[in-house]
C-alpha cells in the first residue's frame, strides 16, 4: 500500500529545495551592500571643481562597470563617467564635478551586470551656482526675513496687552490670518518635509530647486501660533462691539468649501498633493491681499494697531523678495518664483500695503 503519490512525493521534495534557492538568493543579495556615495548633495561654482567618492564596501564577486547618468549634460562636466570595478577587491574611485552652467541635477547610475542592487543607493544631487557670496547673502537674507516677520507679530500683541483692549484692531484681519498661515504652514510642510510631493516638484521643475527652505517653514509656523496669541486676546480683552464681519464669515465658508473639496480630489488621486498644496498658498495669497483691503480704509484711522508691526513687516518682504531674486539668479532658476508664487507674493502685497498703511498713518490719518 503507497503512503504517498509519487507528485506529492515530488511537491514535499521541490518545495523546500525552492524556498532553500530564494533564501539563498536573499542572503547573497544582503551581502552585498552595492555601491555607495560619500556625498548625497554638493554644491559647485561655475567653472569651479567638487568631487563625490564611489564607494565598494565590499567586494564583488565578480567585475562590475559602473557608468553615471545625468540629467542635463550642458550643467557639469563628470570625470570619469565609467568605471570598472575589479572582482573580489575593494576601490573608491574619486569623481571630479565640474561646474558648467547654473542649474540643479541628479546623478544616478547604471551597472553590468545590471543588478538593481548594485547602484540603487547611488544618487547625487548637484547645485551649479554663479556666486558662493549669493548663496552666504540668501541664507541671511532669509533668516533675518525671517526674524523681522516674526517679530512683527508682537508689537500688536503688546499694545493690545498694554491696553487690556483689542479696540481698534480689526477683527476680521485676524480671523483670516489665521486660516491664511495655517494653510501657508501646509504647504510649506509639505515641500519641505515630504518627499513625494518633492519628487513630483522636481518632475514639473527639473532644473529647479525646491522654493521652500527652513525659515520658510518655522515663519509660517510661527506666525499661526501668534495670530492664536492674538486670537486669545480679541476673546479675553475688551473689544466694545466688534466682532467678525458676516462678509470676512462667508469667504471664510468659501474657503474651507475649497479646502475639502481640493483634499478629497486629492484623496481620490484625481490631483496631485502638490496641486492640492498649490491651492492651500493660493488662498493664502488671496486673504493677504483681501485682509489689507479691509483693514483700515474703513475706518480711516489707524488708532489701536502698531506702526512698528507694520515697520517689520515691510523689512520682511522686501527681503523675502530679495532673497527669492538672489536664488534665481545664482540657480539661473526663474521658475522658481512662479514655482512659489505664494513667498513672493506675500513679499509683493506686503511691501505695497506696508507702503500704503504707512502713508495713512503719517499722512492721510496722522490726526
Amino acid at each position: 500500500m503507497r503512503l504517498f503519490h509519487p507528485r506529492s512525493l515530488q511537491a514535499y521534495i521541490y518545495f523546500p529545495c525552492l524556498l532553500l534557492l530564494v533564501s539563498q538568493k536573499i542572503a547573497l543579495a544582503s551581502n552585498h551592500t552595492g555601491l555607495k556615495v560619500s556625498n548625497h548633495d554638493i554644491v559647485v561654482l561655475v567653472n569651479m571643481e567638487g568631487s563625490f567618492d564611489l564607494l565598494a564596501l565590499q567586494p564583488f564577486n565578480n567585475d562590475v562597470k559602473v557608468k553615471l547618468l545625468t540629467q542635463h549634460e550642458n550643467l557639469v562636466t563628470l570625470i570619469p563617467t565609467e568605471y570598472e570595478f575589479k572582482a573580489n577587491t575593494t576601490e573608491n574611485v574619486t569623481i571630479t564635478v565640474t561646474g558648467q552652467n547654473p542649474g540643479h541635477l541628479v546623478v544616478t547610475a547604471e551597472s553590468q551586470p545590471n543588478e538593481t542592487w548594485i547602484v540603487q543607493d547611488l544618487f547625487v544631487r548637484i547645485t551649479v551656482a554663479n556666486s558662493q557670496t549669493i548663496i552666504y547673502l540668501s541664507f541671511i537674507f532669509g533668516w533675518i526675513y525671517f526674524i523681522a516677520w516674526s517679530v512683527s507679530f508682537y508689537p500688536q500683541i503688546y499694545t493690545n496687552f498694554r491696553r487690556n483692549s483689542v479696540i481698534g484692531l480689526n477683527f476680521d484681519f485676524v480671523y483670516l490670518n489665521i486660516v491664511g498661515f495655517a494653510l501657508y504652514s501646509v504647504f510649506n510642510c509639505g515641500l519641505y518635509w515630504i518627499p513625494a510631493i518633492q519628487v513630483e516638484y522636481a518632475r514639473r521643475h527639473p532644473r529647479g530647486l525646491n522654493p521652500v527652505m527652513l525659515n520658510d517653514v518655522v515663519f509660517s509656523l510661527h506666525a499661526a501660533f501668534a495670530t492664536i496669541i492674538t486670537i486669545a486676546q480679541c476673546l479675553l480683552y475688551e473689544r466694545g462691539t466688534q466682532s467678525v464681519s458676516k462678509t470676512a464669515t462667508c469667504m471664510l465658508g468659501l474657503f474651507a468649501f475649497v479646502v475639502t473639496i481640493a483634499a478629497s480630489l486629492a484623496i481620490a488621486n484625481v490631483i496631485y498633493w502638490l496641486d492640492f498644496l498649490y491651492y492651500c498658498s493660493y488662498i493664502k495669497l488671496t486673504i493677504t491681499i483681501i485682509k489689507y483691503a479691509l483693514m483700515n480704509y474703513r475706518r480711516k484711522s489707524t488708532i489701536g494697531w502698531s506702526i512698528g508691526t507694520i515697520l517689520l513687516d515691510f523689512t520682511g518682504g522686501a527681503l523675502s523678495m530679495m532673497q527669492m531674486i538672489l536664488n534665481a539668479y545664482n540657480y539661473d532658476d526663474w521658475a522658481s518664483l512662479f514655482g512659489d508664487p505664494t513667498k513672493f507674493g506675500l513679499g509683493l502685497f506686503s511691501v505695497l500695503f506696508d507702503v500704503f498703511f504707512m502713508l495713512q498713518h503719517y499722512v492721510f490719518y496722522s490726526n
